[in-house]
């Protein structure tokens, strides 16, 4: 066959499947917005997998070309959340040159900043929760298993710069507790109703620092200062 249309039919079949990859990334998209959007008008998770394709005018076969459940779409939704704070943060110059403190403040400004355009649906979904371990939402694990890679990655550095100490045992469980620190936030924030978020804000530079002073020095007076902006803010 002639190189040129080789070439040709190669092109063609990549224009088709780039074609397909949007299609498929659209459609994905469509159940995710339709499950979030049942969810707010409804208060409910929908009854079946087959009625909420129905509403969607959409084969149930279809569903599953993406989803397998309803938790799954939950996983989607953790992932947007963090997919998009990420590409935030990456694409301003002047993250790759702040210190390890400063790019876990801005990951959480960023992380919070994409909650509130879904805080509505988070708040329907997670507001009546004690949110602890016993009733940990599954849906979290893949947002936490990514969460933990990004925070390593910072750990390891914070070690590079001595920002952070390297300590036996205590180091390698630095990850877990800062994921516990996240999950703090997030409760945080469902609670909060201070003007633009406010308190938030606070909690989250307050904790940061805490939680560097512990990993490094300094910790007493990051304590006491945190410990009592807990208890003004009950």
């Amino acid at each position: 066959m002639d190189p040129e249309r080789v070439i040709f039919l190669e092109y063609i079949n990549d224009e088709e499947m780039t074609e397909k990859t949007k299609s498929q990334k659209t459609e994905k998209n469509k159940i995710i917005d339709a499950y979030i959007n049942h969810i707010l008008e409804t208060g409910n998770e929908p009854a079946s997998v087959f009625k909420f394709t129905k509403e969607l005018k959409m084969q149930e076969a279809a569903f599953y070309d993406h989803f397998s459940n309803f938790e799954s779409i939950k996983k989607a939704v953790w992932a947007r959340v963090y997919e998009a704070t990420l590409a935030n943060l990456e694409s301003q110059e002047v993250y790759k040159s702040y210190s390890t403190r400063e790019k876990l403040l801005g990951f959480y400004f960023t992380w919070v900043e994409e909650l509130k355009s879904r805080r509505s649906y988070l708040l329907a979904v997670y507001g009546d929760t004690a949110f602890k371990d016993k009733n940990f939402p599954t849906e979290l694990k893949e947002f936490k298993r990514s969460f933990k890679d990004f925070v390593n990655e910072l750990i390891l550095e914070g070690k590079e710069t001595e920002e952070i100490a390297e300590r036996p045992y205590l180091s390698d469980r630095y990850d877990e507790a800062l994921w516990l620190q996240v999950l703090f936030l997030f409760r945080f924030w469902l609670k909060d109703d201070s003007p633009a978020f406010e308190k938030t804000d606070a909690a989250i530079e307050k904790s940061v620092n805490l939680a560097f002073d512990l990993m490094g020095k300094s910790a007493v007076d990051s304590f006491v200062d945190f410990a009592k902006f807990l208890f003004q803010s009950r």
